[in-house]
């Protein structure tokens, strides 16, 4: 048997997102929340089909285009990795409004996104770049001191951006493309190490110095399922403000530019209502595929490479 599963590509200041828009499983009409752990509990194989190789790899992350549960949103989506399922996506949601700008949904304005972490906004600027408004963002703990093994006492903040993350900046790496994999195995390290205490987090963000003209700062972020964001990450650069807010650094309204370690940016403020902090992240996206993805079960990889498949035909 098999079946075909429709998805446009794109990247995000050179973070890929791959959209589903035809060919997904019915998750029925329910709120995010459970459409994502029927997601999780009964196709799992899907999200592993779409992103893993042999058709994808481990910076994609996925995106499946629904009808939104929220009635004032236009759009739902359920956002996914090499390893499990995202809450939110900052970089995502701005290539998820390029795709529907593309397929001719949206043309202009603001749409509203139905998301798990909750509704969020995606403005399309006249310039082609996407500004989107993020749910409440907010620093859980402050100074969090970590001992990790073979590289001493490092302290840093646990924040919420539409995900958790574990904020370094007393690293003493210096953040530099050439060294991906050196910041790859440290940040590792770090997160095996956080989890003991907080293990809730699930992404890393260590920062530095920007080399980018005008950035305030670069970044270099492990996700989830230990690829490194090649955007700034949009929910990283929404923990960062959150907590440089609440140390009186950035005040609402002020622009915060956010490099990452490919050299691409973005443009961050924080807008306050009601005492909560809402982050805006300004950034460009780019479709760059169009393509079916042909799922034969007669393939032993039909579903992605994943360890087990890799016992299972050694």
């Amino acid at each position: 048997m098999s079946m075909r599963i429709r998805v446009i590509d794109s990247h995000t200041a050179g973070e890929p997102t791959r959209v589903i828009v035809a060919g997904a499983p019915d998750l029925g009409n329910g709120p995010m929340t459970e459409r994502l752990e029927r997601f999780r509990s009964e196709f799992d194989h899907i999200r592993s089909a779409v992103v893993n190789e042999p058709r994808g790899n481990d910076a994609i992350v996925g995106a499946l285009l629904c009808e939104p549960f929220d009635r004032s949103c236009q759009a739902g989506v359920i956002y996914f990795n090499n390893v499990g399922f995202l809450k939110m996506c900052g970089h995502g949601t701005i290539g998820l409004a390029t795709t529907l700008r593309h397929m001719g949904r949206i043309a202009g304005g603001t749409c509203r996104i139905d998301t798990v972490a909750g509704p969020v906004e995606a403005r399309l600027n006249a310039n082609g770049s996407v500004t989107i408004r993020n749910v409440a963002s907010y620093r859980k703990a402050a100074g969090v001191a970590v001992a990790v093994p073979g590289a001493g006492t490092v302290h840093g903040d646990v924040a919420w951006g539409g995900n958790w993350f574990f904020l370094v900046s007393d690293h003493g790496q210096e953040l530099a493309f050439e060294r991906l994999e050196e910041l790859t195995d440290y940040a590792w390290r770090i997160r095996q190490a956080v989890n003991v205490e907080h293990p809730e987090v699930d992404h890393i963000e260590l920062f530095g110095r920007a080399a980018a003209a005008g950035a305030h700062s670069r970044n270099f972020v492990l996700c989830p399922g230990k690829a490194y964001d090649r955007s700034p990450c949009g929910t990283g650069t929404s923990a960062k403000m959150a907590c440089l807010y609440a140390d009186g650094k950035l005040r609402a309204g002020e622009v915060w530019r956010q490099e990452s370690i490919v050299g691409s940016v973005f443009d961050g403020l924080v807008e306050v209502e009601d005492g909560k902090i809402y982050p805006h992240i300004t950034g460009f996206a780019h479709v760059n595929a169009e393509a079916d993805l042909i799922l034969d079960e007669r393939d032993p990889f039909c579903y992605g490479i994943q360890p087990s498949c890799a016992q299972a035909t050694t």
